[in-house]
């Protein structure tokens, strides 16, 4: 471990253990200083509030948290880039989820780590306390089992589900490469892209990629054993097939040639300095690998200048960062009550992050991003994550969407009225 390595693992570990341990805890609302108190909170008077939710549910939204909470919950298969480490290992970062979820849009949220031996024992397990909570959001789970284990809980749950690891990245990918596209005076329907890796992020930016304007005829996904292709029918398990493209090439480097976009989810240094030099004229390049992306910043701003380029990383512009979507999309569902997060309430989410980017930049952002000046263009193609005009304009956007698209149970708060 070299001494700057070891210099953030001691602060790191340092962080999460003082004053006291963890990064989250539980606080209460009401008064219980006296006896009066305390009988309203418990017993006998608790049972009034018993008695209006057996007789309508919905008052659980009146009378609990309920409606303000979120359950980040994983069976940590999926550990940032740490890999399959177990559900106990993961709890760091589900209460870094929390604090997050708290410290940006004001959610109660709670860490729940399942130590599940199938798939189906996970997705049990969920659904037995998803109605708890306002919403669940689901947390560092591999691929393939991601997929169903989301799509099943969104059919058997009451509460919206979502699964960050996908669409999360997904949400703020898109926005950021449309961004960087409009810059480069590109239309995204007639840009030929390439996404490299097919796990969670990658299936999931690339449905939306599609769903927001790319052409699937010129739309190519690249796994470990090259370009997805019917002529390799023994690799395309899972979400694979629908990505099938025979149109020509076979390799990633076959791929990247002449590609306007390039989005790597995948791993380090898998991008070459020729295949960067292959890539169309005033390109887009998304390499979000971490710690390490699939091809060096440095090297693509010395090989070709004309490339926009966003990474995973907080040392590089255009940081990839998911915290600008997820506390946000849930503030706007939780607040309109919505049933689901569905398609619509996403693409809302995705179009207020690049209208937010295009706005002045306030000056106590600049400083809390601790760089002299931001302003919509190359280097800042989506907000940073201090921007408090996040709140009001993704969460009202992702509300808006709710109503318009008939999942609301709420009307919408006069604060998300344009």
């Amino acid at each position: 471990m070299s001494h700057d390595a070891k210099l953030l693992h001691d602060r790191a570990c340092a962080y999460h253990e003082n004053p006291v341990p963890g990064k989250i805890k539980v606080v209460i609302t009401k008064p219980a200083e006296t006896a009066d108190d305390l009988t309203l909170a418990y017993s006998p008077g608790v049972a009034a509030p018993v008695r209006e939710i057996a007789e309508n549910p919905e008052n659980a939204y009146r009378y609990t948290g309920k409606g303000n909470s979120v359950a980040i919950i994983s069976n940590g298969t999926a550990i940032l880039g740490l890999g399959n480490l177990g559900p106990l290992a993961s709890k760091p970062v589900m209460e870094g989820k929390a604090l997050l979820f708290n410290r940006f849009a004001g959610i109660d949220a709670i860490d729940i780590e399942v130590n599940n031996k199938s798939v189906e024992d996970f997705i049990t397990t969920v659904e037995c306390i998803a109605d708890t909570f306002g919403g669940v959001n689901l947390e560092d789970i591999k691929a393939p089992e991601c997929f169903e284990i989301e799509r099943e809980l969104i059919k058997r749950c009451h509460v919206p589900i979502f699964h960050d690891d996908q669409h999360g990245t997904a949400i703020v990918t898109t926005a950021g490469i449309l961004n960087a596209l409009e810059l480069q005076n590109k239309k995204i329907e007639d840009c030929k892209v390439v996404c490299v890796g097919a796990g969670a992020a990658g299936v999931a930016c690339s449905d939306f990629l599609i769903e927001c304007g790319a052409n699937k005829k010129n739309f190519f996904m690249v796994d470990r054993h090259g370009v997805i292709r019917s002529d390799r029918a023994q690799y395309n398990n899972g979400e694979k097939p629908r990505f099938v493209n025979d149109a020509g090439p076979k390799t990633l480097s076959e791929a990247v040639k002449d590609a306007d976009v390039l989005l790597g989810v995948s791993g380090p240094g898998l991008v070459s300095d020729e295949d960067v030099l292959s890539m169309a004229k005033d390109a887009v390049i998304f390499a979000c690998s971490n710690p390490d992306p699939e091809v060096d910043p440095a090297v693509v701003s010395r090989l070709r200048p004309d490339i926009i380029m966003g990474t995973g990383r907080s040392d590089y512009p255009n940081q990839i960062n998911n915290v600008l979507c997820f506390p946000f999309l849930f503030r706007g569902a939780l607040d309109v009550r919505a049933t689901c997060i569905n398609t619509a309430m996403m693409k809302a989410a995705m179009n207020a992050l690049r209208e937010v980017a295009k706005l002045p930049v306030p000056q106590e952002v600049v400083k809390a991003a601790m760089v002299e000046s931001l302003e919509y263009g190359k280097d800042y193609l989506i907000p940073k994550p201090m921007d408090p005009r996040l709140r009001s304009m993704v969460s009202g956007a992702v509300a808006r969407a709710a109503v318009d698209s008939g999942v609301a149970q709420k009307e919408l708060p006069d604060c998300y009225k344009i």
